[in-house]
């Protein structure tokens, strides 16, 4: 790994690329590993297809706090080691571990004694039920190694390392390629476990990444046995890292708020639909890999170049960014909607889940540079530790916006299906368009505020 004042004074293209491609690569396979899982619950049957859809929302629960806290950490972490304060930044690091496995009891606690109720209130019943308890109870069982998986991670990103990471996602991949298929079907002393298999199998490959990650982690120094001494709980430490953490936290699971409202609307055409639209997000995220890696790049270097009081820099990385994801979501575009109805093909035979999904990535592929936009300017003011925005921007464009605008299409226009996608599109541009416009002023009020304390 390089000095960690590379990323003041390096070539912000060399920067960005450095750190975007090995986070999208990493990501890439993170993906490839739920079409794993989908594609082996295709194969169960069609009811356990519907089922990991319909559990995608409720697992979100557990993507949104690792990820969201995670990046809390990152930000505090980086823009310390951009000030020049490593030994603070050790504080932040075992800190954001502590803050991690706290919040990991809670999730636990709450996906376990919620899920009932949250599978049947988006119409989950009899065995349908039951296939979705099964699945998301064991994966909340695991909560704790999927949030170590998440803390260590934003160590590493902090510093630069975002190999670390990539490695983990690509070998998790790979294992789950074998191991799903054993765990499903049986064999060599392994009973059939079907869905149930699925999720062991996850939650087997998060113990693997903890232990992998760990190692990483100590060999950077920024955690050893001395800086461990500070694991316990500090509430003015784990103060600072929930004001940065928790927002991008409930920025993810307004997100997964917004699967729920989808699914919701969705359901009300029956499980063909909402097979459907769990596969198109599968390909969604395929798709939206390299503006994960830009997110991550600009999130890092924004950061740093933050606590060293380089403003123009920051502008340009964030220009450079969106410019970079603008051109790789074109063609991605160019490709969803050619390829839409092979790529239904390849998850189910089902046709009449092929028809709606096609018609739904037909649409949602426009709305792919919509998500670079807001992405990448929410990416910079986390970096520049504003985050609450994030959690305005997402409440608008996952639950006020989509019941308005869903029930007002499909309950007064009565335009069905088609009436849930395109409202999905204009609520996303919507809010990707008044991202640039306040990230913007957010950067000038920054740099406003630090030529004021400077003065003083």
């Amino acid at each position: 790994m390089k000095k960690d004042d590379d990323f003041i004074t390096g070539p912000i293209p060399r920067l960005i690329a450095r750190l975007s491609i090995p986070a999208s690569i990493g990501y890439f396979f993170n993906t490839m590993y739920n079409v794993v899982d989908t594609f082996f619950g295709g194969l169960i049957s069609t009811q356990v297809l519907a089922a990991l859809s319909l559990s995608l929302p409720v697992f979100f629960i557990i993507i949104a706090m690792g990820t969201g806290i995670a990046t809390g950490a990152t930000a505090l972490i980086a823009n310390t080691l951009g000030s020049g304060n490593r030994e603070g930044a050790k504080i932040y690091a075992v800190q954001s571990i502590t803050f991690g496995l706290l919040i990991a009891v809670a999730v636990t606690l709450f996906g376990v004694f919620s899920s009932p109720f949250l599978f049947s209130l988006l119409g989950a019943s009899d065995e349908y039920l039951s296939a979705c308890l099964v699945y998301m109870n064991t994966i909340f069982l695991g909560t704790v190694f999927f949030m170590l998986v998440y803390m260590l991670n934003s160590i590493l990103y902090a510093l630069g390392d975002t190999r670390s990471f990539r490695n983990f996602l690509i070998v998790g991949f790979l294992l789950n390629v074998l191991l799903d298929p054993w765990f499903v079907y049986g064999g060599i002393g392994i009973p059939p476990m079907g869905i149930t298999g699925i999720a062991l199998a996850t939650v087997l490959i998060q113990i693997i990444g903890c232990i992998y990650l760990g190692i990483k982690v100590f060999q950077t120094r920024l955690l050893n046995g001395k800086t461990m001494r500070n694991i316990l709980p500090r509430y003015g430490v784990m103060s600072e890292i929930a004001q940065q953490g928790l927002p991008a936290s409930v920025n993810m699971i307004t997100v997964g708020v917004g699967f729920f409202v989808i699914t919701y609307f969705v359901s009300m055409f029956g499980k063909e639909a909402v097979a459907a639209y769990g596969i198109g997000i599968r390909v969604e995220q395929i798709a939206l890999l390299p503006t994960i890696g830009l997110n991550v790049a600009t999130l890092t270097l924004v950061a740093q170049n933050n606590g060293a009081r380089l403003f123009d820099r920051m502008r340009e990385i964030l220009n450079a960014a969106l410019a970079y994801g603008g051109i790789l979501m074109i063609a991605a575009t160019g490709i969803v909607f050619i390829f839409a109805r092979y790529l239904m093909g390849f998850f189910t035979d089902d046709t009449v889940v092929i028809d709606i999904g096609t018609t739904y990535m037909r649409i949602d592929c426009f709305v792919f540079n919509a998500y670079v936009i807001l992405f990448t300017n929410i990416a910079a003011l986390q970096g520049v530790k504003r985050p609450m925005f994030a959690v305005w921007i997402g409440l608008f464009r996952q639950l006020v916006a989509p019941l308005v605008v869903f029930y007002f299409l499909i309950n007064i226009l009565e335009v069905g299906l088609l009436g849930i996608w395109w409202g999905f599109f204009s609520i996303t541009w919507s809010a990707a368009l008044f991202s640039i416009f306040y990230t913007r002023v957010i950067l000038r009020d920054v740099v406003n505020r630090a030529l004021v304390e400077t003065s003083m």
